[in-house]
């Protein structure tokens, strides 16, 4: 695709927003599992791996899509074009573009710092950083809960199967969140950690294995629809990990925190034995050698990231472990900041 900023005809809009990584209480933000499990809370933290969607108004009716990170492009002579398409090569622009209906030409350009596949929800924040874009493009004052909404129903229909609503939050906030999840809506609490503490205790690990979440937690979400009470109970105890977690961490108790994140994990692999695979059990034996005090898989597993909490000081002998069995080491910085939207720039 050729260069076409000669032919802009406004200032480029530029949104960022952070991915995650989920410490308890992940699949509950599926509607309506958390209705069954009364003060169901999930918890995580926003993390500096970024992504980008940009938008530059062109002459023009004609819309171009471009993915830096995958380097796939799309081309559309009029949104009635992609008003009609049934499939896309880049379905997060195509899905968004069709929901907000843009009059005019744009070149739409978009960029995930996160592996593929990683669990880390790098789909989920480049929802977020494309809705704001076409939001803003399209004339749109949406509230950040709006944009959640919008997010979290667009990717739905993209992956037709339900989504939980944790990983649009720290994309959109930012810093480290306890999701509460009640019968009168979704709220968000601020867990208030100090950033570095969370660095120092904390490293992320990837397996290089794409996960497939949609498919995991659809088969989870099914078997406790039907009743499977072996599900039902272990969710319970999910739930309530999770919230023990919550106190754990405003308490900073991080012996605790690592009993029932090493908990968590045994429940989720109870769950659905897939979570896990023979590279996962490895990273996580070779990081108990060196410090690792507990871990679990980021998202629904099957591959993708590992978050491991370690004993302070730790944190390069985990890391060189995890790299000399085949594991890759991703920065973990804690996001202070979610969605960035800038005024327009010339």
């Amino acid at each position: 695709m050729r260069n076409l900023t000669h032919i802009a005809t406004g200032p480029t809009i530029v949104a960022r927003a952070p991915c995650r990584v989920d410490l308890a209480g992940g699949t509950l933000d599926l509607w309506p599992l958390y209705l069954f499990h009364p003060g169901a809370v999930t918890l995580n933290l926003a993390v500096n791996i970024m992504t980008t969607c940009q938008i530059t108004p062109l002459k023009g009716n004609t819309i171009y899509s471009r993915s830096l990170d995958t380097k796939r492009e799309e081309r559309f002579q009029s949104f009635e074009e992609v008003r009609q398409r049934k499939r896309f090569r880049l379905p997060i622009t195509g899905r968004l573009l069709q929901f907000f209906a843009p009059r005019e030409g744009a070149l739409i350009e978009t960029d995930s710092e996160s592996p593929a596949g990683a669990g880390i929800s790098g789909s989920s924040a480049l929802m977020i950083a494309t809705t704001a874009a076409l939001g803003r493009f399209t004339g749109r004052n949406l509230t950040l809960e709006q944009m959640r909404v919008i997010a979290q129903n667009v990717e739905a229909q993209i992956i037709q199967v339900p989504t939980g609503c944790q990983d649009y939050y720290p994309a959109l906030y930012g810093g480290v969140s306890a999701i509460r999840l009640d019968a009168d809506g979704i709220h968000r609490q601020v867990v208030p950690i100090i950033p570095e503490e969370i660095e120092s205790r904390f490293v992320l690990g990837y397996t290089g294995v794409p996960r497939r979440s949609g498919i995991n937690n659809w088969e989870v979400f099914k078997a406790h629809i039907d009743g499977n009470q072996r599900v039902i109970r272990n969710f319970a105890r999910i739930a309530e990990v999770a919230r023990l977690m919550h106190q754990a961490l405003l308490a900073e108790d991080w012996t605790e925190v690592a009993r029932l994140l090493r908990e968590e994990w045994k429940m989720r692999r109870t769950n659905a034995p897939g979570i896990t695979t023979p590279l996962i059990d490895r990273l996580i034996a070779v990081a108990g050698k060196h410090g690792g005090l507990a871990a679990k898989v980021c998202g629904a597993g099957g591959g993708g990231c590992v978050i491991f909490l370690v004993e302070r000081g730790a944190s390069s002998r985990v890391a060189s472990a995890i790299v000399d069995v085949g594991g890759r080491v991703l920065p973990l910085q804690v996001a202070r900041d979610g969605l960035r939207l800038p005024p327009v720039t010339i």
